[in-house]
């Protein structure tokens, strides 16, 4: 008798897979950065654009400063939770695959930004800190992104994964350099710096769109499920006169009442300096693209967080985050929403043993009466 090796494929891609630890701490990352995102740094700089209406009411301002203080207690809740959330995956990592090949600069990269995180709440970054900050960021965020397509070989993975890549390291980039030349005292800018913010701006809203074609299975108009085929209906009818509707808004208010069209202009420019202020998106873009971002990101990320999905809280945290990442909280948000990612595949094959026979050297012979030897 021997041993025939049969390979089985498991899954990793549920957040239960992680442990009670991690999933709970992961769930309430999720819970917190998005009150977070929408208390403080969007709320609060609404109350800002607001100055003077609540001068003339009391009550307004009040509300404004409550919600501000109640969204930046949250940003130091979800620093907490996304450190612990960090450290609990280098551990797993490490004791699972040790420090070895891409994980060799992957560990000891986010354990540096970690470390770095801690010593700077002690004492206050200057611009040398900055800039090795933002350094160690790329590195690991290259280093993961390396391993994320070495991992997925669909496409549609991998061009959604290196658009994000490439959006976040404009912001990186912009960073980088503008702090440099401040350092050493160059008053000139860097070169492409700002040509670098404004595409990286650009590659994160297009990252936005590709995550629905990445990861929303769930849509697809030739399916033969016809509840998934009337879903995707549905949702490509609605986005589609959305998006022409505000991508054709501005041009058929000017024919129909010029003074209301500058009107809806000057409200569109509150709201993209609030998002300015808050995300980081300048929304130089046509509104109607972010709002095509924001919806497919939105309908994936519900989708496979309700499914439990390693990749719903990977993909959301990357893009709660923002673009810029004006808060270290926010940097650890987007690589622990990319080693999220990382773990969302099959695990490697398994080897399992089913007990069969061998057949013998020598066969043996039926008997002339149809008898055994």
């Amino acid at each position: 008798m021997s041993a025939l090796a049969a390979t089985v494929e498991r899954s990793t891609g549920r957040v239960d897979d992680q442990g009670l630890l991690f999933e709970y701490t992961i769930k309430l990352v999720l819970f917190v950065g998005f009150f977070e995102l929408v208390l403080y740094r969007l709320v609060s700089r609404l109350g800002m654009h607001i100055s003077k209406i609540a001068a003339q009411h009391e009550w307004i301002g009040t509300t404004f400063q409550l919600l501000t203080s109640v969204g930046f207690a949250l940003l130091n809740v979800v620093a907490i939770f996304v450190f612990l959330a960090l450290v609990v995956l280098l551990l797993n990592r490490m004791r699972a695959r040790g420090i070895a090949g891409i994980h060799a600069i992957t560990i000891p990269s986010v354990g540096l930004l970690l470390i770095l995180t801690v010593a700077f709440l002690i004492v206050p970054p200057a611009m040398l800190g900055s800039i090795a900050y933002n350094v160690i960021t790329l590195i690991a965020l290259t280093a993961l992104m390396i391993e994320y397509v070495s991992q997925h070989h669909e496409w549609s993975k991998r061009i959604m994964s290196a658009t994000y890549y490439f959006g976040i390291s404009g912001w990186l980039y912009y960073q980088i350099f503008s702090t440099t030349y401040g350092w050493m005292g160059v008053i000139t800018p860097p070169p492409f710096v700002y040509e670098a913010h404004r595409v990286g701006e650009a590659l994160m809203v297009l990252a936005s769109m590709l995550v629905l074609w990445a990861y929303g299975r769930g849509i697809s108009f030739r399916t033969r499920n016809r509840q998934q085929r009337r879903r995707a209906i549905w949702f490509g009818a609605v986005s589609g006169l959305l998006f022409l509707a505000l991508l054709f808004m501005d041009y058929f208010l000017g024919l129909y009442n010029p003074v209301l069209a500058h009107s809806i202009r000057k409200a569109g420019e509150g709201i993209s300096w609030i998002f300015q202020m808050g995300m980081g998106y300048t929304f130089y873009l046509p509104f109607a693209f972010y709002v095509a971002g924001l919806l497919c990101w939105s309908y994936t990320v519900i989708r496979l967080v309700t499914m439990g999905r390693l990749a719903g809280y990977g993909l959301a945290l990357m893009f709660m985050a923002g673009y810029a990442l004006l808060f270290s909280s926010l940097t650890l948000m987007v690589i622990l929403g990319v080693m999220l990612l990382t773990l969302d595949r099959p695990k490697g094959v398994v080897m399992e043993h089913a007990t069969v026979a061998k057949p013998p050297l020598v066969s043996t012979q039926d008997s002339l009466v149809g008898g055994q030897i």
